[in-house]
């Protein structure tokens, strides 16, 4: 064997053992950099720290909650601040949630279980201090949560297929629950549909979005051939009546006349295809937020004339505002947050 080959063998070895060990500490070094980066508040973000957080209403002043995100050890968590205050400190509840609505003392907190393999989800229902009442397997990604204003119902969506609204290739599912006898509706799609007036089936309906009027009566958007309609739901007949059109995440308002949802408006991209609109439910007049960007969110009313909603930020979600009478102009609320619940 030729000697000059062997040293030629050694060398090759011995440079891809100090390449394998270089890109490996760096490997190791990245990681600890993320996971030090992840741990600590990002310069200029919120001040977070632990504190005592509570569902009920509170006796002085409106409060504000939504899941923080801000990098830090309170990330995910669900926050609150004085809602005239919404950019101050924030006080951190130790319950973490992907999706999160209250009313009433009641919560809704749809998690994430980290498994070996895969992740799982559920939707736990939450007591006026954030304890869990109840928990219920969930079939799929959490995309959208609401309570009723009494707090006697909580509804979750999740993706059991796909991951966004703004295609096709998507399924969701639907689920309500009576927190009062823990009655559980475990799929929307169960309903009779009414559309346009007559019985309608078919295999591709979807159904997303829940908002509440009351402890019988919601709204939904309600998907199939391609379209989208609202629908309003009864939960003592089990139906699900067509009532308008290009409706998506509908959002009922305090007064139980409007609803803010998101409209696909012809020439946008398929990507971001949705503006943020206000239906009559009286004369069926569509009215245009001045918010010029995409919404992908179900939007939440502030009061009878504004709405809440979340648009990607740096931190991965900011809280906007906006009119919702086509006036004014959309304004930044708070950084760093997504699914909001006004108490009080």
């Amino acid at each position: 064997m030729n000697p000059q080959n062997n040293r030629t063998r050694v060398i090759v070895l011995l440079v891809a053992v100090l390449v394998l060990g270089a890109v490996g500490t760096g490997a190791v070094l990245y990681a600890a950099d993320r996971t030090a980066r992840r741990d600590q508040p990002q310069s200029g973000g919120p001040a977070v720290t632990p504190g005592n957080v509570s569902l009920q209403a509170p006796s002085a002043g409106r409060q504000l909650l939504f899941r923080n995100m801000a990098w830090g050890p309170h990330r995910d968590e669900i926050t609150t601040v004085p809602a005239d205050h919404p950019d101050g400190p924030r006080t951190a509840s130790g319950t973490q949630c992907l999706r999160f609505h209250a009313a009433a003392g009641t919560g809704i907190c749809l998690q994430a279980e980290h498994g070996a393999l895969e992740d799982t989800y559920r939707a736990v229902v939450l007591d006026d201090h954030l304890h869990q009442r109840r928990s219920f397997p969930a079939a799929g990604i959490p995309t959208r949560a609401r309570v009723s204003p009494s707090g006697h119902l909580a509804a979750w969506t999740v993706f059991v297929s796909g991951d966004s609204y703004a295609g096709t290739n998507f399924s969701t599912r639907t689920s309500i629950v009576d927190v009062r006898d823990w009655n559980l509706r475990e799929n929307l799609e169960d309903f009779a549909v009414i559309k346009d007036g007559r019985p309608y089936q078919a295999h591709d309906v979807n159904i997303w979005g829940v908002t509440f009027a009351d402890d019988n009566t919601f709204y939904a958007t309600l998907a199939t051939s391609g379209q989208t309609h609202l629908v309003r739901g009864d939960l003592a007949a089990r139906t699900l009546t067509t009532l308008h059109d290009n409706v998506e995440c509908p959002s009922l308002s305090p007064d139980g006349t409007r609803i803010a949802y998101k409209k696909r408006v012809p020439g946008l991209s398929p990507d971001a295809p949705w503006r943020l609109y206000v239906l009559d439910l009286a004369t069926g007049a569509e009215t245009a937020t001045a918010e010029q960007r995409n919404i992908d969110d179900q939007a939440l009313w502030s009061d009878d004339g504004t709405l809440l909603y979340a648009l990607p930020g740096d931190y991965g979600a900011d809280l906007w505002t906006v009119p919702a009478d086509g006036s004014g102009a959309a304004r930044l609320v708070t950084k760093a947050a997504v699914a909001p619940a006004y108490l009080g």
